[in-house]
């Protein structure tokens, strides 16, 4: 994805985004190669960001918190000082709340494409800790 740019970039991925990639680890660790920060917003309650990101062991710089999207956005382009902010998300609120705080907005499929990262319907994800998926008990 750093098709030449500054690598002087932070990186936000809104929770439903980050949902739709096939392995939202593998996206983080390469996002890391050229960012110099990554991490979540959300609207969701801090224990849904927290619970997603230990289960996919996603180590991010900033999450949302208690504060939404938009609060969030603002605190984190205060807090680290990139020559980028770029938001990674799937509507267009996601879109109008990135254009109204100052950040960049980049739709995920967008970004997916660049990076060459494999997106999947949020519907088809599935669960590897679900204990009712398990075909090995009785």
């Amino acid at each position: 994805m750093n098709g030449g740019g500054s690598s002087d970039m932070t990186l936000a991925f809104e929770l439903d985004a980050l949902k739709s990639l096939a392995d939202p680890n593998e996206v983080f660790n390469d996002a890391r190669g050229w960012t110099e920060y990554v991490g979540v917003v959300s609207e969701k309650p801090t224990y849904v960001v927290t619970n997603f990101t230990r289960k996919h062991r996603i180590r991010q710089d900033f999450f949302s918190g208690p504060r939404g999207v938009r609060e969030s956005l603002e605190n984190v382009k205060r807090q680290f000082d990139t020559d980028r902010h770029v938001f990674v998300g799937t509507t267009d609120e996601d879109r109008a709340v990135s254009e109204d705080t100052g950040w960049e907005f980049l739709p995920l499929e967008q970004a997916a494409e660049a990076a060459g990262w494999t997106t999947t319907e949020p519907d088809d994800q599935s669960d590897h800790f679900d204990e009712n998926a398990r075909d090995d008990w009785p």
